[in-house]
Protein backbone atom coordinates (compact mmCIF):
# COMPACT_ATOMS: atom_id res chain seq x y z
CA UNK A 1 0.00 0.00 0.00
CA UNK A 2 1.24 3.49 -0.77
CA UNK A 3 0.07 6.23 1.57
CA UNK A 4 -0.24 9.75 0.27
CA UNK A 5 1.65 12.52 2.03
CA UNK A 6 -0.44 15.26 0.41
CA UNK A 7 -1.03 16.88 3.79
CA UNK A 8 2.30 18.00 5.15
CA UNK A 9 2.83 17.29 8.83
CA UNK A 10 5.83 17.52 11.13
CA UNK A 11 7.40 14.13 11.76
CA UNK A 12 6.95 12.54 15.17
CA UNK A 13 9.57 10.21 16.57
CA UNK A 14 8.86 6.80 18.06
CA UNK A 15 9.57 8.19 21.50
CA UNK A 16 7.19 11.12 20.96
CA UNK A 17 4.39 8.85 19.72
CA UNK A 18 4.84 6.51 22.66
CA UNK A 19 4.73 9.54 24.95
CA UNK A 20 1.47 10.76 23.36
CA UNK A 21 -0.20 7.37 23.83
CA UNK A 22 1.10 7.03 27.37
CA UNK A 23 -0.17 10.51 28.25
CA UNK A 24 -3.61 9.67 26.86
CA UNK A 25 -3.74 6.48 28.92
CA UNK A 26 -2.57 8.34 32.04
CA UNK A 27 -5.44 10.81 31.59
CA UNK A 28 -7.89 7.91 31.25
CA UNK A 29 -6.66 6.45 34.53
CA UNK A 30 -8.12 9.51 36.28
CA UNK A 31 -11.63 8.79 34.95
CA UNK A 32 -13.79 6.79 37.38
CA UNK A 33 -15.72 5.20 34.51
CA UNK A 34 -12.70 3.21 33.36
CA UNK A 35 -11.00 0.35 35.16
CA UNK A 36 -7.97 -1.36 33.68
CA UNK A 37 -6.73 -1.83 30.12
CA UNK A 38 -9.90 -3.72 29.12
CA UNK A 39 -11.69 -0.35 29.36
CA UNK A 40 -8.89 2.04 28.45
CA UNK A 41 -7.65 0.38 25.24
CA UNK A 42 -11.12 0.23 23.58
CA UNK A 43 -11.64 3.91 24.49
CA UNK A 44 -8.28 4.85 23.03
CA UNK A 45 -9.06 2.73 19.97
CA UNK A 46 -12.37 4.31 18.98
CA UNK A 47 -10.93 7.79 19.47
CA UNK A 48 -7.91 6.97 17.27
CA UNK A 49 -10.27 5.26 14.81
CA UNK A 50 -12.21 8.50 14.22
CA UNK A 51 -9.03 10.58 13.95
CA UNK A 52 -7.58 8.06 11.49
CA UNK A 53 -10.72 8.13 9.33
CA UNK A 54 -10.79 11.91 9.15
CA UNK A 55 -7.10 12.15 8.26
CA UNK A 56 -7.59 9.62 5.46
CA UNK A 57 -10.76 11.41 4.28
CA UNK A 58 -8.81 14.66 3.92
CA UNK A 59 -6.15 12.89 1.86
CA UNK A 60 -8.78 11.36 -0.44
CA UNK A 61 -10.63 14.67 -0.79
CA UNK A 62 -7.42 16.41 -1.82
CA UNK A 63 -6.59 13.66 -4.31
CA UNK A 64 -10.11 13.85 -5.77
CA UNK A 65 -9.81 17.63 -6.24
CA UNK A 66 -6.47 17.27 -7.99
CA UNK A 67 -8.04 14.69 -10.29
CA UNK A 68 -11.11 16.86 -10.93
CA UNK A 69 -13.45 14.30 -9.34
CA UNK A 70 -16.18 14.63 -6.74
CA UNK A 71 -15.65 13.02 -3.38
CA UNK A 72 -18.37 11.93 -0.98
CA UNK A 73 -17.01 11.63 2.57
CA UNK A 74 -18.01 8.64 4.69
CA UNK A 75 -18.81 10.94 7.63
CA UNK A 76 -20.68 14.19 7.00
CA UNK A 77 -20.36 17.53 8.88
CA UNK A 78 -20.61 18.22 11.80
CA UNK A 79 -19.64 14.67 12.79
CA UNK A 80 -16.17 14.67 11.24
CA UNK A 81 -13.24 14.77 13.64
CA UNK A 82 -12.21 18.18 12.29
CA UNK A 83 -15.68 19.59 13.14
CA UNK A 84 -15.76 18.77 16.86
CA UNK A 85 -12.34 17.49 17.98
CA UNK A 86 -9.62 19.39 16.15
CA UNK A 87 -9.74 22.67 18.09
CA UNK A 88 -7.99 22.39 21.42
CA UNK A 89 -10.56 24.71 23.02
CA UNK A 90 -13.53 22.98 21.35
CA UNK A 91 -16.61 21.52 23.04
CA UNK A 92 -15.86 19.91 26.40
CA UNK A 93 -17.44 18.81 29.68
CA UNK A 94 -21.15 17.96 29.67
CA UNK A 95 -21.57 19.45 26.19
CA UNK A 96 -19.01 17.00 24.77
CA UNK A 97 -20.53 14.02 26.60
CA UNK A 98 -24.01 14.94 25.37
CA UNK A 99 -22.76 15.22 21.78
CA UNK A 100 -21.13 11.80 21.93
CA UNK A 101 -23.59 9.79 24.03
CA UNK A 102 -27.12 11.15 23.51
CA UNK A 103 -29.51 9.95 20.84
CA UNK A 104 -30.42 13.59 20.17
CA UNK A 105 -28.47 16.69 21.18
CA UNK A 106 -27.25 20.17 20.31
CA UNK A 107 -24.52 19.75 17.70
CA UNK A 108 -21.23 21.69 17.50
CA UNK A 109 -22.74 23.83 14.71
CA UNK A 110 -25.62 24.89 17.01
CA UNK A 111 -28.29 22.81 15.27
CA UNK A 112 -30.22 19.98 16.89
CA UNK A 113 -29.65 16.44 15.63
CA UNK A 114 -28.43 12.93 16.37
CA UNK A 115 -25.60 12.42 18.80
CA UNK A 116 -22.25 11.24 17.40
CA UNK A 117 -22.55 7.53 18.25
CA UNK A 118 -26.21 7.41 17.17
CA UNK A 119 -25.24 8.95 13.82
CA UNK A 120 -22.26 6.61 13.29
CA UNK A 121 -24.31 3.50 14.11
CA UNK A 122 -26.87 4.49 11.50
CA UNK A 123 -24.44 4.91 8.58
CA UNK A 124 -25.14 2.82 5.49
CA UNK A 125 -23.03 2.27 2.40
CA UNK A 126 -24.56 2.89 -1.00
CA UNK A 127 -23.81 -0.59 -2.36
CA UNK A 128 -22.85 -2.37 0.84
CA UNK A 129 -19.32 -3.23 1.89
CA UNK A 130 -17.91 0.32 1.87
CA UNK A 131 -16.40 2.29 4.72
CA UNK A 132 -19.75 3.54 6.05
CA UNK A 133 -20.82 -0.04 6.75
CA UNK A 134 -17.53 -0.68 8.56
CA UNK A 135 -18.00 2.42 10.74
CA UNK A 136 -21.58 1.44 11.60
CA UNK A 137 -20.52 -2.09 12.55
CA UNK A 138 -17.68 -0.80 14.73
CA UNK A 139 -19.85 1.60 16.71
CA UNK A 140 -22.79 -0.75 17.18
CA UNK A 141 -20.66 -2.59 19.71
CA UNK A 142 -18.79 0.43 21.12
CA UNK A 143 -19.60 2.46 24.22
CA UNK A 144 -18.11 5.65 25.63
CA UNK A 145 -17.26 4.55 29.16
CA UNK A 146 -15.64 7.80 30.27
CA UNK A 147 -17.62 9.87 32.75
CA UNK A 148 -15.74 13.17 32.63
CA UNK A 149 -16.12 15.23 29.47
CA UNK A 150 -13.16 17.36 30.55
CA UNK A 151 -10.82 14.37 30.78
CA UNK A 152 -12.17 13.12 27.46
CA UNK A 153 -11.35 16.50 25.92
CA UNK A 154 -7.79 16.16 27.22
CA UNK A 155 -7.49 12.70 25.63
CA UNK A 156 -8.83 14.01 22.31
CA UNK A 157 -6.29 16.84 22.38
CA UNK A 158 -3.49 14.32 22.93
CA UNK A 159 -4.62 12.16 19.98
CA UNK A 160 -4.61 15.29 17.80
CA UNK A 161 -0.82 15.12 18.04
CA UNK A 162 -0.83 11.90 15.96
CA UNK A 163 -0.66 12.44 12.20
CA UNK A 164 -2.29 9.53 10.39
CA UNK A 165 -1.36 11.15 7.08
CA UNK A 166 2.29 10.24 7.66
CA UNK A 167 3.23 6.72 6.56
CA UNK A 168 6.23 6.82 8.90
CA UNK A 169 4.05 7.59 11.91
CA UNK A 170 1.54 4.93 10.89
CA UNK A 171 4.32 2.33 10.80
CA UNK A 172 5.57 3.32 14.25
CA UNK A 173 2.06 3.48 15.69
CA UNK A 174 1.14 0.05 14.27
CA UNK A 175 4.01 -1.51 16.22
CA UNK A 176 3.05 0.47 19.30
CA UNK A 177 -0.55 -0.70 18.97
CA UNK A 178 0.59 -4.32 18.75
CA UNK A 179 2.34 -3.87 22.08
CA UNK A 180 -0.84 -2.37 23.57
CA UNK A 181 -2.82 -5.42 22.42
CA UNK A 182 -0.24 -7.67 24.07
CA UNK A 183 -0.49 -5.64 27.27
CA UNK A 184 -4.25 -6.06 27.26
CA UNK A 185 -3.80 -9.80 26.73
CA UNK A 186 -1.36 -9.94 29.62
CA UNK A 187 -3.74 -8.24 32.05
CA UNK A 188 -7.13 -9.38 30.80
CA UNK A 189 -7.54 -13.00 31.90
CA UNK A 190 -10.32 -14.35 29.68
CA UNK A 191 -9.37 -11.95 26.88
CA UNK A 192 -6.35 -14.16 26.24
CA UNK A 193 -8.62 -15.93 23.74
CA UNK A 194 -8.28 -12.87 21.50
CA UNK A 195 -4.52 -13.22 21.18
CA UNK A 196 -2.24 -15.77 19.54
CA UNK A 197 1.53 -15.36 20.07
CA UNK A 198 2.87 -13.46 17.06
CA UNK A 199 5.63 -16.04 16.55
CA UNK A 200 3.02 -18.79 16.05
CA UNK A 201 0.94 -16.57 13.75
CA UNK A 202 3.92 -15.71 11.59
CA UNK A 203 5.07 -19.33 11.36
CA UNK A 204 1.64 -20.52 10.21
CA UNK A 205 1.44 -17.78 7.57
CA UNK A 206 4.98 -18.48 6.36
CA UNK A 207 4.22 -22.20 6.10
CA UNK A 208 0.88 -21.76 4.29
CA UNK A 209 2.42 -19.04 2.06
CA UNK A 210 -0.63 -17.08 0.79
CA UNK A 211 -0.16 -15.65 -2.71
CA UNK A 212 -1.26 -12.42 -4.35
CA UNK A 213 -4.64 -13.08 -5.97
CA UNK A 214 -5.71 -15.68 -3.41
CA UNK A 215 -8.56 -15.13 -0.96
CA UNK A 216 -7.42 -15.45 2.66
CA UNK A 217 -9.88 -15.91 5.54
CA UNK A 218 -9.67 -15.99 9.33
CA UNK A 219 -13.11 -17.09 10.59
CA UNK A 220 -12.12 -16.35 14.20
CA UNK A 221 -10.24 -13.10 13.57
CA UNK A 222 -9.88 -11.85 17.15
CA UNK A 223 -7.69 -8.74 17.07
CA UNK A 224 -6.57 -9.48 13.51
CA UNK A 225 -3.10 -10.95 14.04
CA UNK A 226 -3.38 -13.58 11.29
CA UNK A 227 -4.80 -11.08 8.79
CA UNK A 228 -2.11 -8.51 9.60
CA UNK A 229 0.60 -11.13 9.08
CA UNK A 230 -1.01 -12.33 5.83
CA UNK A 231 -1.23 -8.71 4.65
CA UNK A 232 2.48 -8.15 5.33
CA UNK A 233 3.35 -11.47 3.66
CA UNK A 234 1.41 -10.74 0.46
CA UNK A 235 2.48 -7.08 0.35
CA UNK A 236 6.05 -8.22 -0.38
CA UNK A 237 4.74 -9.76 -3.62
CA UNK A 238 3.07 -6.52 -4.86
CA UNK A 239 4.86 -4.63 -7.61
CA UNK A 240 2.19 -2.52 -9.34
CA UNK A 241 -0.71 -0.27 -8.35
CA UNK A 242 -3.02 -3.03 -9.54
CA UNK A 243 -1.32 -5.51 -7.24
CA UNK A 244 -1.82 -3.23 -4.24
CA UNK A 245 -5.45 -2.65 -5.21
CA UNK A 246 -6.02 -6.41 -5.40
CA UNK A 247 -4.43 -6.86 -1.97
CA UNK A 248 -6.59 -4.11 -0.49
CA UNK A 249 -9.92 -5.10 -2.05
CA UNK A 250 -9.91 -8.79 -2.95
CA UNK A 251 -7.54 -10.67 -0.66
CA UNK A 252 -8.22 -10.60 3.08
CA UNK A 253 -11.41 -11.40 4.96
CA UNK A 254 -12.23 -12.00 8.60
CA UNK A 255 -15.15 -12.86 10.85
CA UNK A 256 -15.36 -11.74 14.48
CA UNK A 257 -18.61 -11.65 16.43
CA UNK A 258 -17.45 -10.14 19.74
CA UNK A 259 -17.61 -6.32 19.81
CA UNK A 260 -14.33 -5.67 21.64
CA UNK A 261 -12.00 -7.78 19.47
CA UNK A 262 -13.94 -6.61 16.38
CA UNK A 263 -13.09 -2.98 17.20
CA UNK A 264 -9.48 -3.83 18.03
CA UNK A 265 -9.18 -5.87 14.82
CA UNK A 266 -10.40 -2.97 12.67
CA UNK A 267 -7.91 -0.56 14.22
CA UNK A 268 -5.06 -3.07 14.02
CA UNK A 269 -5.65 -3.63 10.30
CA UNK A 270 -6.07 0.08 9.55
CA UNK A 271 -2.80 0.90 11.29
CA UNK A 272 -1.00 -1.81 9.34
CA UNK A 273 -2.15 -0.37 6.03
CA UNK A 274 -5.50 -1.96 5.14
CA UNK A 275 -7.73 0.90 4.02
CA UNK A 276 -10.92 -1.17 3.83
CA UNK A 277 -10.80 -4.04 6.34
CA UNK A 278 -13.43 -6.61 5.38
CA UNK A 279 -14.39 -8.07 8.75
CA UNK A 280 -17.84 -9.60 9.17
CA UNK A 281 -19.25 -8.85 12.66
CA UNK A 282 -21.46 -11.95 12.60
CA UNK A 283 -21.00 -15.42 14.07
CA UNK A 284 -18.94 -17.60 11.72
CA UNK A 285 -20.86 -20.65 12.96
CA UNK A 286 -24.24 -18.99 12.57
CA UNK A 287 -25.26 -20.52 9.20
CA UNK A 288 -26.11 -24.11 8.28
CA UNK A 289 -23.03 -25.73 6.82
CA UNK A 290 -24.95 -27.03 3.81
CA UNK A 291 -25.75 -23.46 2.71
CA UNK A 292 -22.09 -22.59 2.12
CA UNK A 293 -21.54 -22.90 -1.63
CA UNK A 294 -18.63 -22.60 -4.04
CA UNK A 295 -18.82 -18.79 -4.24
CA UNK A 296 -18.08 -18.51 -0.52
CA UNK A 297 -15.07 -20.79 -0.53
CA UNK A 298 -11.55 -19.41 -0.19
CA UNK A 299 -7.98 -20.36 -1.09
CA UNK A 300 -6.35 -19.99 2.33
CA UNK A 301 -7.55 -20.16 5.93
CA UNK A 302 -5.21 -19.24 8.80
CA UNK A 303 -6.74 -19.18 12.26
CA UNK A 304 -6.76 -20.04 15.94
CA UNK A 305 -10.41 -20.79 16.70
CA UNK A 306 -11.47 -20.52 20.34
CA UNK A 307 -11.18 -23.75 22.30
CA UNK A 308 -12.57 -24.79 25.62
CA UNK A 309 -15.87 -23.00 24.93
CA UNK A 310 -19.28 -24.49 24.26
CA UNK A 311 -21.81 -23.44 21.63
CA UNK A 312 -25.55 -23.34 22.21
CA UNK A 313 -27.97 -25.84 20.72
CA UNK A 314 -29.13 -23.47 17.96
CA UNK A 315 -25.56 -23.23 16.63
CA UNK A 316 -25.00 -26.99 16.85
CA UNK A 317 -28.05 -27.60 14.66
CA UNK A 318 -26.24 -25.89 11.76
CA UNK A 319 -24.00 -28.97 11.47
CA UNK A 320 -24.64 -32.52 10.21
CA UNK A 321 -26.62 -34.58 12.70
CA UNK A 322 -23.87 -37.14 13.29
CA UNK A 323 -21.24 -34.41 13.80
CA UNK A 324 -23.04 -32.05 16.17
CA UNK A 325 -21.05 -31.06 19.25
CA UNK A 326 -20.82 -28.21 21.72
CA UNK A 327 -17.00 -28.10 21.40
CA UNK A 328 -16.15 -24.91 19.54
CA UNK A 329 -12.89 -26.17 18.03
CA UNK A 330 -14.63 -29.10 16.31
CA UNK A 331 -17.36 -26.85 14.91
CA UNK A 332 -14.76 -24.47 13.47
CA UNK A 333 -12.82 -27.39 12.00
CA UNK A 334 -15.96 -28.48 10.13
CA UNK A 335 -16.60 -24.91 8.98
CA UNK A 336 -13.04 -24.61 7.70
CA UNK A 337 -13.31 -27.86 5.76
CA UNK A 338 -16.49 -26.58 4.14
CA UNK A 339 -15.00 -23.15 3.35
CA UNK A 340 -11.85 -24.37 1.58
CA UNK A 341 -12.00 -24.14 -2.20
CA UNK A 342 -12.32 -27.44 -4.03
CA UNK A 343 -9.71 -28.43 -6.63
CA UNK A 344 -10.38 -26.54 -9.85
CA UNK A 345 -13.01 -24.42 -8.09
CA UNK A 346 -11.74 -21.09 -9.38
CA UNK A 347 -8.47 -21.11 -7.45
CA UNK A 348 -5.32 -23.19 -7.68
CA UNK A 349 -5.61 -26.72 -9.04
CA UNK A 350 -4.93 -28.45 -5.71
CA UNK A 351 -7.70 -26.58 -3.90
CA UNK A 352 -7.67 -24.53 -0.72
CA UNK A 353 -5.30 -24.99 2.22
CA UNK A 354 -5.34 -24.27 5.93
CA UNK A 355 -3.02 -23.75 8.89
CA UNK A 356 -4.74 -23.70 12.29
CA UNK A 357 -4.20 -24.14 16.03
CA UNK A 358 -6.00 -26.96 17.86
CA UNK A 359 -5.88 -28.19 21.46
CA UNK A 360 -4.41 -31.61 22.08
CA UNK A 361 -7.81 -33.13 22.89
CA UNK A 362 -8.85 -32.74 19.26
CA UNK A 363 -6.14 -35.22 18.26
CA UNK A 364 -7.28 -38.15 20.39
CA UNK A 365 -10.99 -37.45 20.96
CA UNK A 366 -13.51 -40.20 20.12
CA UNK A 367 -17.18 -40.22 19.13
CA UNK A 368 -18.18 -37.13 17.18
CA UNK A 369 -14.57 -35.94 17.26
CA UNK A 370 -13.42 -39.18 15.59
CA UNK A 371 -16.06 -38.89 12.84
CA UNK A 372 -14.95 -35.33 12.06
CA UNK A 373 -11.31 -36.43 11.86
CA UNK A 374 -12.29 -39.35 9.62
CA UNK A 375 -13.82 -36.85 7.19
CA UNK A 376 -10.70 -34.70 7.43
CA UNK A 377 -8.43 -37.63 6.58
CA UNK A 378 -10.61 -39.05 3.81
CA UNK A 379 -11.61 -35.81 2.09
CA UNK A 380 -8.53 -33.67 2.78
CA UNK A 381 -4.78 -34.08 2.81
CA UNK A 382 -3.68 -33.61 6.42
CA UNK A 383 0.00 -33.48 5.50
CA UNK A 384 1.57 -31.96 8.63
CA UNK A 385 1.03 -31.73 12.38
CA UNK A 386 3.44 -29.53 14.34
CA UNK A 387 3.39 -30.39 18.04
CA UNK A 388 4.07 -27.36 20.22
CA UNK A 389 5.77 -27.63 23.62
CA UNK A 390 4.28 -26.61 26.95
CA UNK A 391 3.58 -23.01 27.81
CA UNK A 392 3.14 -21.50 24.33
CA UNK A 393 -0.19 -20.03 25.46
CA UNK A 394 0.83 -19.61 29.11
CA UNK A 395 -0.40 -18.33 31.46
CA UNK A 396 -3.87 -18.26 29.86
CA UNK A 397 -4.06 -21.99 29.32
CA UNK A 398 -1.76 -24.88 30.02
CA UNK A 399 -3.52 -27.07 27.45
CA UNK A 400 -0.99 -28.59 25.00
CA UNK A 401 -1.54 -27.30 21.46
CA UNK A 402 -0.78 -28.41 17.91
CA UNK A 403 -0.72 -26.84 14.46
CA UNK A 404 -2.67 -28.64 11.72
CA UNK A 405 -1.85 -28.08 8.05
CA UNK A 406 -4.14 -29.58 5.42
CA UNK A 407 -5.43 -28.94 1.92
CA UNK A 408 -7.98 -30.20 -0.61
CA UNK A 409 -5.49 -31.85 -2.95
CA UNK A 410 -6.91 -35.31 -2.17
CA UNK A 411 -7.26 -37.81 0.69
CA UNK A 412 -4.51 -38.17 3.27
CA UNK A 413 -1.92 -40.88 2.63
CA UNK A 414 0.87 -39.90 5.03
CA UNK A 415 0.98 -37.48 7.96
CA UNK A 416 4.26 -35.80 8.81
CA UNK A 417 4.79 -34.88 12.46
CA UNK A 418 7.29 -32.32 13.69
CA UNK A 419 7.93 -31.85 17.40
CA UNK A 420 8.92 -28.26 18.14
CA UNK A 421 11.44 -28.31 21.02
CA UNK A 422 11.76 -25.99 23.95
CA UNK A 423 14.97 -23.95 23.96
CA UNK A 424 17.83 -25.53 25.86
CA UNK A 425 17.70 -25.11 29.64
CA UNK A 426 14.00 -24.19 29.48
CA UNK A 427 11.21 -26.23 31.04
CA UNK A 428 8.42 -24.02 29.82
CA UNK A 429 7.48 -20.84 28.00
CA UNK A 430 6.11 -18.02 30.15
CA UNK A 431 4.43 -14.66 29.74
CA UNK A 432 7.75 -12.86 30.19
CA UNK A 433 9.74 -15.34 28.08
CA UNK A 434 7.42 -16.34 25.23
CA UNK A 435 8.13 -18.35 22.11
CA UNK A 436 10.12 -16.48 19.42
CA UNK A 437 9.71 -16.74 15.65
CA UNK A 438 13.40 -17.49 15.16
CA UNK A 439 12.88 -20.77 17.02
CA UNK A 440 10.76 -21.99 14.08
CA UNK A 441 13.77 -21.65 11.73
CA UNK A 442 14.71 -25.37 11.79
CA UNK A 443 11.08 -26.36 11.17
CA UNK A 444 10.78 -24.02 8.18
CA UNK A 445 14.02 -25.45 6.75
CA UNK A 446 12.68 -28.98 7.24
CA UNK A 447 9.31 -27.94 5.72
CA UNK A 448 10.78 -27.70 2.22
CA UNK A 449 13.16 -30.68 2.51
CA UNK A 450 11.49 -33.28 4.69
CA UNK A 451 13.49 -36.08 6.27
CA UNK A 452 12.93 -38.25 9.29
CA UNK A 453 14.88 -37.22 12.38
CA UNK A 454 14.62 -37.22 16.15
CA UNK A 455 12.13 -34.34 15.70
CA UNK A 456 10.25 -35.46 12.58
CA UNK A 457 8.44 -38.70 11.80
CA UNK A 458 5.92 -39.91 9.22
CA UNK A 459 2.78 -41.98 9.81
CA UNK A 460 0.58 -43.84 7.35
CA UNK A 461 -3.07 -42.78 7.49
CA UNK A 462 -4.02 -46.43 8.13
CA UNK A 463 -2.24 -46.17 11.48
CA UNK A 464 -4.52 -43.31 12.52
CA UNK A 465 -7.87 -44.82 11.46
CA UNK A 466 -9.13 -48.00 13.14
CA UNK A 467 -12.25 -49.89 12.00
CA UNK A 468 -14.17 -52.86 13.36
CA UNK A 469 -14.86 -56.10 11.49
CA UNK A 470 -18.12 -54.66 10.14
CA UNK A 471 -16.38 -51.53 8.89
CA UNK A 472 -17.58 -49.25 11.69
CA UNK A 473 -15.18 -46.55 12.86
CA UNK A 474 -13.56 -47.37 16.20
CA UNK A 475 -11.11 -44.47 16.49
CA UNK A 476 -9.31 -41.73 14.60
CA UNK A 477 -6.24 -41.09 16.71
CA UNK A 478 -3.88 -38.35 15.55
CA UNK A 479 -2.09 -38.24 18.91
CA UNK A 480 0.84 -40.32 17.66
CA UNK A 481 4.00 -40.00 19.71
CA UNK A 482 7.50 -39.27 18.55
CA UNK A 483 9.11 -42.73 18.28
CA UNK A 484 12.51 -41.17 19.09
CA UNK A 485 11.37 -39.46 22.30
CA UNK A 486 10.72 -40.59 25.82
CA UNK A 487 7.12 -40.91 26.92
CA UNK A 488 5.35 -37.57 27.23
CA UNK A 489 2.61 -38.04 29.78
CA UNK A 490 1.11 -34.61 29.21
CA UNK A 491 0.10 -35.55 25.65
CA UNK A 492 -1.41 -38.96 26.53
CA UNK A 493 -5.12 -39.62 25.89
CA UNK A 494 -6.96 -39.73 29.26
CA UNK A 495 -7.66 -43.48 29.11
CA UNK A 496 -4.01 -44.25 28.25
CA UNK A 497 -2.79 -41.94 31.00
CA UNK A 498 -5.16 -43.60 33.51
CA UNK A 499 -3.95 -47.07 32.48
CA UNK A 500 -0.33 -45.93 32.81
CA UNK A 501 -0.98 -44.50 36.28
CA UNK A 502 -2.76 -47.69 37.42
CA UNK A 503 0.07 -49.82 36.05
CA UNK A 504 2.68 -47.78 37.91
CA UNK A 505 0.60 -47.80 41.11
CA UNK A 506 0.37 -51.59 40.84
CA UNK A 507 4.14 -51.75 40.45
CA UNK A 508 4.56 -49.52 43.52
CA UNK A 509 2.17 -51.74 45.53
CA UNK A 510 4.13 -54.82 44.48
CA UNK A 511 7.42 -53.17 45.52
CA UNK A 512 5.94 -52.08 48.87
CA UNK A 513 4.57 -55.59 49.43
CA UNK A 514 8.00 -57.10 48.72
CA UNK A 515 9.63 -54.65 51.16
CA UNK A 516 7.05 -55.50 53.85
CA UNK A 517 7.57 -59.21 53.32
CA UNK A 518 11.33 -58.75 53.57
CA UNK A 519 10.98 -56.71 56.78
CA UNK A 520 8.60 -59.28 58.28
CA UNK A 521 10.94 -62.12 57.40
CA UNK A 522 13.86 -60.23 58.92
CA UNK A 523 11.88 -59.57 62.13
CA UNK A 524 10.95 -63.25 62.46
CA UNK A 525 14.56 -64.25 61.84
CA UNK A 526 15.78 -61.94 64.57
Amino acid sequence: MSRSKTISQPQTTTQQLASVVKSARDIMRKDKGLSGDLDRLPMLTWIMFLKFLDDMEQVHETEAKVGGAKYRPAIAPPYRWRDWALKEDGITGDELMSFINNEETILPDGKRGQGLFAYLRGLQGTNGGDRRDVIAAVFKGTLNRMISGYLLRDVVNKINQIHFTSSDEIHVLSRLYESLLKEMRDSAGDSGEFYTPRAVVRFIVEAVHPQLGEMVLDPAAGTGGFLVEAFEHIKKQCKTTGDFRKLQRESLYGIEAKPLPYLLCQMNLLLHGMEYPQIDPGNALGRPLREIGNKERVDVIVTNPPFGGEEEKGIRSNFPEDKQTSETTLLFLQLIMRKLRRPGGGGKGEGGRCGMVVPNGALFGDGVCARIKEELLKEFNLHTIVRLPNGVFAPYTGIPTNLLFFDRSGPTEDIWYYEHPLPQDRKNYTKTRPIQFEEFGPCLEWWHNRKKSDRAWKVKVQDALKYGEEGNLISANLDIKNPSAAKDFEHMPPEQLADDILRKEQQIIEIITEIKQALTAKAHHE
